[in-house]
């Protein structure tokens, strides 16, 4: 049996194909003009709408469309009251008209749940989607310390810690905004970072895996305005925000020992971080699946329908 998987998050339109062992995923990043920190909600409905029946095709054009047994979309941010966002609306009306035409389940589930099931399947395990583990949701919108538990054959997630104001991926952003870099931002300050030899960090107050970001926004301003060097700048806010991980992830290990932490989400895709975090070993997914994709849905789906 194959399930395809759809997300239209706030950064990027993407459709996937699962056999149950392998995958495929075709994505495109939303347009965002330089110097702007991504899209109104309203511009990446228009743009999701433009591009998901290109993806669509461009899937379908290199695989068999036979055997498809269900269709998954995510259809909000979390697995909360309240989690909404009009980008998934474009992803869940694809969705509806796909299973309508396979006559097969349509399969809901949210975007986290995705990230978290797309770092499994790439990272080789899928057998944590079975047994109570930690995972980090680290992406522009998202800086979350999960606890993930068994849900069927789905998992719940219920946030344990992470940031109290902005995310992890808004001070990249910001910093990417800062030293003029395309938006998004994290790919290109892990490139710069390499660069950097100065190792200073501001270390945020972390108490039961949470901290705040948003002083750490204004001392990167002020590192720059000393340094004035664009790789430094990019090496000193990501070591911060990796510290603060580090720090949050080790205080939850003290109250979960033994337990696996997993990472998602295009933060997670950082060099520097992965770095920072290995003593704790951390599980992390193949980069291309840290971003926002189809893949985990898709999982999911197939997960689901086979009950």
């Amino acid at each position: 049996m194959k399930t395809i998987g759809i997300d239209t998050s706030n950064y990027t339109t993407s459709i996937a194909l699962f056999d149950g062992t392998d995958g495929v995923n075709c994505s495109k990043l939303l347009p965002v003009k330089q110097g702007e920190l991504g899209l109104r909600q309203s511009d990446a409905v228009f743009a999701h709408i433009k591009s998901l029946p290109e993806l669509s095709g461009r899937l379908f054009s290199h695989i068999r469309a036979e055997n498809i047994g269900a269709i998954g979309v995510s259809t909000r941010p979390r697995a909360v009251e309240g989690s909404y966002m009009p980008c998934f609306l474009v992803g869940l009306s694809h969705a509806k008209l796909l299973s309508d035409a396979f006559q097969v389940p349509l399969i809901e589930v949210s975007h986290q749940q995705g990230h978290v099931a797309a770092s499994l399947w790439s990272a080789g395990r899928l057998d944590l989607m079975d047994r109570p583990h930690l995972a980090w949701h680290l992406s522009g919108g998202t800086t979350e310390l999960l606890l993930v538990e068994p849900e069927g054959k789905n998992v719940n997630c219920t946030k344990l810690g992470g940031t109290t104001d902005i995310s992890a991926g808004q001070l990249i952003d910001r910093t990417g905004q800062l030293l003029g870099l395309p938006f998004p931002s994290g790919k290109h300050l892990d490139e710069l970072s390499r660069q950097a030899e100065r190792t200073e960090v501001f270390r945020v107050k972390c108490e039961n895996s949470s901290f705040s970001l948003s002083g750490v926004q204004n001392k990167v301003q002020q590192f720059h305005e000393k340094h004035g060097s664009s790789p430094e700048t990019a090496a000193y806010a990501l070591r911060c925000v990796s510290a603060a991980v580090y720090q949050a992830t080790q205080q939850a290990l003290k109250a979960y020992p033994g337990f696996s932490v997993v990472f998602s989400g295009g933060v997670a895709s950082n060099s520097m971080l992965r770095q920072v975090l290995e003593p704790l070993s951390p599980i992390f997914s193949q980069p291309q699946y840290s971003t926002d994709n189809a893949m985990g849905v898709a999982v999911l789906a197939h997960r689901i329908a086979e009950g």
